[in-house]
C-alpha cells in the first residue's frame, strides 16, 4: 500500500457565495483557517486575483496578516503573491513585517503570472515593460532580502533581513519547474485549475534539482480540487458547485459561487462541460473510501511530498466537513 501518510495544507481564494457580501467572504476565510488549523493542516495559504468581483482575494498580504492575527499554530502564506505585479522590496517589507509580529508562521509562495488580465495588469503599474520575464531576478531578491545581513546589498527590507521565510515556487506550466530545480526551492503545481502539464513538471523538477541551502532534495506540493462527503452520492451533489465555479472561468462570466444543483445538464452546453472538466480532472471525489483509494492511487504514481486542497463547496459546514474527511485519510483514521 502506497504512503498516504502526508502532510495536508488548505488552499482558499476566498470566493463570495451567493447571497454573501464581501465581509462574509472574508469571515468565511478566517473561519475555515480556524476550523482547519483545529484539525491539524499544516498551512492555509491564500490566492491572489484581481478585478474578479466573485473573489476577495486581491490584497493577499492583508488577509494573510488577518488570518495569522486570528489564528495560534497553523502556516499561513501566499498561494501566491503574484510577482510581476509587485516590487520584490515592497513585498519583502510586507512579508518581514509579518515575519517579526508573527515569527515561525509565514510562507512565501511565488507566482509568476499577473492572476488577471492584462488590463487589469497594466493597471496594477508595476512597470511598463513585461515584468513577468524578471521573475527568476525578483525570486533571486526576495531570498537576498530574507537573507542574512552580509548577503545584502546597499538596499535592504527592514523588517526582512535574517527572517529566512521560506519561499515556494508556484506552476501552472513547466517553466517553473526549471527556475524550482535551478534554485533549490520548494515547487508548487496548480494542478487544481491546470492539471495538463502536472506529470512533465514533476519529472522536471524531480530530475533537475539542484541542493540549495535551503533544500537537500526535491519537495514537491501539488494542489488539488477535494470534494468528500458521507458518501459518493452527496460528494458528487456538492461537485455541482465547483462544476459551476469552472463553468464561470470557461464562460468569463462572474457568478458567485452557487449551490448545488441536482444535474448540470441544464445548465453547460457539451463543449462548455468538456472544457471545465478537463480545468478540474485532477480532484479527489466522493465517500472516505473513494477518497482514500483515488489518493493512493495518485501517490502509488506522483508520490508527493505534501497535498494542498481546495474545497468549493458551498455549504461551510460540508466544506468543512470535507477538509476534516481529508485529514482522517491521511492520519489513518
Amino acid at each position: 500500500m502506497t504512503n498516504i501518510n502526508i502532510p495536508v495544507s488548505v488552499l482558499n481564494l476566498a470566493p463570495i457565495r451567493k447571497g454573501q457580501e464581501p465581509k462574509d467572504a472574508i469571515d468565511a476565510m478566517v473561519d475555515l483557517a480556524q476550523a482547519t488549523e483545529e484539525m491539524g493542516y499544516k498551512r492555509y495559504w491564500i490566492a491572489e486575483h484581481h478585478n474578479t468581483p466573485t473573489l476577495v482575494s486581491s490584497a493577499t498580504a492583508i488577509l494573510i496578516k488577518h488570518t495569522l492575527e486570528h489564528t495560534k499554530s497553523i502556516r499561513v502564506g501566499s498561494g501566491g503573491v503574484m510577482l510581476p505585479n509587485h516590487s520584490p522590496l515592497v513585498v519583502a517589507e510586507q512579508f518581514g513585517t509579518m515575519a517579526t509580529i508573527y515569527p515561525n508562521r509565514l510562507d512565501l509562495g511565488l507566482g509568476r503570472a499577473p492572476g488577471t488580465d492584462m488590463m487589469t495588469a497594466s493597471a496594477l503599474r508595476r512597470s511598463q515593460n513585461d515584468s513577468v520575464y524578471t521573475f527568476p531576478d525578483d525570486v533571486n531578491s526576495l531570498l537576498t532580502y530574507f537573507g542574512p545581513e552580509e548577503k545584502q546589498s546597499y538596499v535592504k527590507a527592514y523588517p526582512g533581513v535574517d527572517t529566512n521565510i521560506p519561499i515556494y515556487i508556484l506552476g501552472s506550466s513547466t517553466d517553473s519547474a526549471y527556475l524550482a530545480a535551478k534554485l533549490g526551492l520548494p515547487y508548487v503545481f496548480a494542478s487544481h485549475f491546470a492539471p495538463r502539464y502536472m506529470e512533465d513538471a514533476i519529472s522536471i523538477y524531480r530530475s533537475r534539482f539542484q541542493p540549495s541551502e535551503y533544500l537537500d532534495s526535491p519537495y514537491m506540493m501539488v494542489c488539488l480540487n477535494v470534494i468528500a462527503a458521507e458518501s459518493d452520492e452527496d460528494a458528487k451533489r456538492e461537485s455541482t458547485t465547483m462544476q459551476q465555479f469552472f463553468l464561470n472561468v470557461v464562460r468569463g462570466s462572474q457568478s458567485p459561487l452557487q449551490p448545488p444543483v441536482e444535474s448540470m445538464d441544464q445548465i453547460w452546453s457539451p463543449a462548455e462541460r468538456e472544457m471545465a472538466t478537463s480545468m478540474s480532472s485532477v480532484t479527489l471525489l466522493g465517500s472516505k473510501e473513494s477518497v482514500k483509494e483515488q489518493l493512493s492511487n495518485f501517490q502509488e504514481k506522483y508520490n508527493v511530498d505534501e497535498i494542498m486542497a481546495v474545497s468549493y463547496i458551498y455549504d461551510p459546514a460540508k466544506q468543512k466537513r470535507s477538509y476534516e474527511i481529508l485529514k482522517e485519510i491521511v492520519d489513518g483514521k
